[in-house]
């Protein structure tokens, strides 16, 4: 809006006198916007931390959240987080952060994973066609069970060993499954070590699981 006459008072501020009506009305509708959105975010907020209420917002609010609206929620809360510091409500202001920023933090992680894993390259890395890894992945055949030890032999001859191993009784197990604690177990399975020979698909086949957690798929 070309308006030339519109100055700074002494305190950095407009002189109402000075704006231009364009300008009075374009900055009351942005205060009625930010006052609408400081109140909706407010009410949420005011959720969050009340003790019979679960430690996040509604979920069917946030799956209709852009990456843009969520950004915006997630700097609002780090305001709302400041201001109750400054109030010295310091309980308050842990508790807003410890249950709401997390989430935000995992969402952003989610979005970079799936960034990093959704392509593989057909041919050198880097250089090769980009491909989606949805599109071309071959489920498998997983075992479970064997050492946790890391295995010095070389590939081929690893592969010469297996061939002269007589056959024997095998758990198979789905790629959903592999953080499944077994029968009998109490404490959640939090690290995995996949063997097998070379070129199998072993670096695919955790690039795949960590897709799926990332697009919410599984696990």
């Amino acid at each position: 809006v070309d308006c030339p006459s519109v100055q700074h008072g002494p305190d950095g501020g407009f002189h109402g006198s000075s704006l231009c009506p364009s300008y009075n009305v374009l900055f009351q509708l942005l205060e009625e916007n930010i006052l609408t959105f400081v109140k909706n975010e407010l009410k949420k907020i005011q959720k969050v931390v009340r003790s019979d209420y679960p430690g996040c917002l509604e979920k069917e609010d946030e799956e209709v959240l852009d990456d843009e609206q969520r950004r915006f929620r997630e700097a609002f809360v780090k305001i709302s987080v400041h201001f109750l510091r400054r109030m010295k409500q310091e309980e308050l202001a842990d508790c807003l952060q410890s249950r709401l920023l997390p989430a935000d933090c995992q969402r952003e992680l989610k979005s970079n994973l799936q960034k990093k894993f959704q392509c593989v390259f057909e041919g050198i890395a880097k250089a090769g066609n980009p491909t989606l890894l949805n599109e071309i992945y071959t489920e498998l055949y997983i075992t479970e069970g064997g050492t946790a030890e890391v295995n010095q032999e070389h590939e081929v001859r690893q592969i010469e060993t297996a061939s002269r191993r007589p056959a024997r009784p095998e758990t198979t197990i789905r790629r959903e499954d592999l953080f499944e604690a077994s029968a009998g177990e109490e404490e959640p399975i939090r690290t995995v070590m996949t063997k097998g020979v070379a070129g199998i698909g072993k670096t695919v086949l955790t690039q795949k699981f960590t897709l799926d957690w990332a697009e919410d798929k599984d696990h």
